[in-house]
């Protein structure tokens, strides 16, 4: 069995394409995680600046 008939049965495959959907779901949902944290971690370190700010 060549390569290429390899790569072929695997994208006929309907397994694969369920593997591959499951993946972009795992990408689409780590970005929004990675950009809330992001987002968090501004806004305490905002937070924990003014605080060291007052109570100096």
């Amino acid at each position: 069995m060549g390569v290429g008939s390899m790569i072929r049965e695997f994208f006929r495959d309907q397994s694969a394409a369920t593997a591959i959907e499951y993946g972009l779901i795992a990408a689409g949902i780590s970005v929004a995680i990675i950009a809330v944290v992001n987002g968090l971690g501004t806004q305490l370190n905002s937070t924990f600046s003014s605080i060291s700010s007052q109570l100096k």
